[in-house]
């Protein structure tokens, strides 16, 4: 049961920027149960295991999108410095600068969001595929069929049109 509450939490705190799932750090933090701070410090302290792939800081107006997509912030929630988001490699790495049992926990439970979520994306990207060549065949199916009607058409009319010759002398 808590295991699905912590993936629902997940789920919601990962977010596309630049074209790649994140989390935010003070997220990652929350789950992690340290201050944002802390794990800034540690990954600062280890910043050769965070390429620009796996960990970059947000611009100004990305921040500023973010922030616009949550409730206003209370007084005192706001950053001095930029946040950083890290993609799922990053996360998977902060298990290595982050040791506790806790840390580890939380860490298994992301990769394995992350991976479902990747699941859903491929799956509907089957579905996507599938449903595009139905479309098609059914296109073809239905400029074929018309032709039959078309065909079948031809065939009535000229008998309609077709003056009745008398039968007999």
């Amino acid at each position: 049961m808590t295991s699905l509450i912590l993936e629902e939490k997940i789920e919601k705190k990962i977010f596309l920027i630049r074209g790649k799932k994140v989390m935010l750090d003070k997220d990652l933090a929350l789950l992690y149960g340290v201050s944002a701070k802390r794990l800034n410090e540690q990954v600062k302290r280890n910043l050769d295991r965070f390429p620009d792939d796996f960990m970059f800081q947000l611009t100004s107006e990305e921040a500023i999108s973010l922030r616009s997509q949550f409730a206003t912030l209370k007084r005192g929630q706001h950053r001095k410095y930029l946040p950083y988001a890290f993609t799922e490699q990053g996360v998977s790495m902060l298990s290595s600068v982050l040791n506790s049992k806790r840390a580890i926990h939380v860490n298994i439970q992301i990769m394995r969001t992350f991976t479902k979520l990747r699941e859903i994306i491929a799956t509907n990207k089957e579905l996507k595929d599938k449903l595009n060549e139905l479309e098609s065949r059914v296109t073809n199916h239905d400029e074929k069929i018309q032709s039959i009607f078309n065909a079948i058409h031809k065939l009535i009319e000229p008998q309609i049109n077709k003056p009745k010759t008398k039968v007999g002398f």
